[in-house]
């Protein structure tokens, strides 16, 4: 996406209710550096929600939106969608319309977060790439099969740009700031607000080997990790697992034991668990296809474990699950209640 020095490039961000505050303003950010830095009005930037007024983040913050009624007939050069908890809820036939408008009249059309399910339920995403938030990731592929889905941080894909939130954000918004007005004026933006690297379209969500805070694990352990979670539909024997980490069951035992505090069974359970929640929670598969989806031949032995780990069964979650909260965790561990 490249357009003329001098010229205004024309922003706006449609936001939805628990949209993310922080991707949502981190997208921004270089823009408005930009505009101080060169003391010019390089881009101009609106908010909108379909309804208009206050507009509450996921963090119980907010904005002031403009209705999606005020700007819809508007030319823009960039739209951006921004949604965070139960994106299917907020893909109107209003916001489907106006989004589609803005698509034909050459508008490169975007997404943050969990945007992207609302793209591809309207059919902007039909035949592209595009990213989510790795948590949404398994159930993008089930819900959108004709959109490719990749764990990258953002996807530009000719006119259509998707970004899994967070401070990646930050990197799209230098990305498309760097493609308008060049690496210079990107260069100072991200200095400006010290963002010490971009990073760009193949840097991937949880990158391999690196540790936010400079913990490690051995390469050994790494690996019998990954290759669990490349086989949670059809689970492993463990012994098959240690073989191919090139370690003995004991070694493998002990690993787990020193880093992780689990056994590799109980792991190989949970992140499998932690798959079918997001299907039970952000799909509507029926509970025994999610069951097959993470390993389980069994119905009742799945509900079971699910209760275990998140103290509810599926059924129950499936409802509660989507209905956002003040610091909810993910996955939510809730403990049992006594009696």
């Amino acid at each position: 996406m490249t357009k003329s020095h001098g010229t205004e490039t024309r922003l706006l961000v449609v936001v939805a209710p628990s949209f993310n505050l922080a991707a949502t303003m981190g997208f921004i950010d270089p823009f408005r550096a930009a505009n101080y830095l060169d003391g010019k009005p390089y881009f101009k930037w609106e908010f909108a929600s379909e309804t208009g007024g206050y507009c509450v983040s996921s963090n119980g913050s907010g904005i002031d939106t403009v209705a999606l009624d005020q700007v819809a007939t508007k030319g823009y050069d960039v739209v951006i969608i921004s949604s965070s908890w139960t994106p299917e809820k907020h893909v109107t036939t209003h916001i489907a319309k106006a989004l589609r408008q803005w698509a034909r009249g050459g508008a490169t059309i975007g997404a943050l977060d969990t945007g992207a399910f609302i793209l591809a339920e309207t059919g902007l995403l039909n035949g592209k790439k595009a990213t989510v938030h790795y948590e949404h990731i398994d159930a993008f592929q089930e819900l959108f099969p004709d959109v490719e889905v990749v764990e990258n941080l953002f996807v530009l894909d000719g006119n259509r740009i998707t970004c899994c939130g967070g401070t990646a954000a930050v990197d799209l918004g230098l990305q498309v700031l760097q493609g308008i007005h060049g690496s210079a004026l990107a260069n100072a933006a991200a200095r400006y607000v010290f963002h010490a690297r971009l990073r760009g379209p193949a840097d991937m969500q949880q990158p391999e080997g690196r540790e936010p805070l400079g913990t490690t694990v051995p390469p050994k352990l790494r690996m019998a990790i990954q290759v669990m979670e490349a086989n949670l539909e059809e689970p492993l024997p463990i012994p098959e697992i240690s073989r191919a980490a090139g370690l003995s069951q004991r070694q493998l035992d002990r690993l787990f034991s020193t880093y992780i505090k689990k056994t590799p069974a109980l792991y190989y359970r949970d992140i499998r668990l932690d798959r079918a929640r997001g299907l039970v929670t952000q799909t509507d598969l029926p509970i025994a296809e999610v069951a097959m989806a993470s390993g389980f031949a069994s119905q009742v032995h799945f509900s079971r474990s699910y209760k275990q780990r998140f103290g509810l069964p599926p059924s129950q979650d499936r409802i509660e699950g989507r209905v956002p909260f003040e610091f909810r965790a993910w996955p939510m561990h809730r403990k049992p209640q006594a009696g």
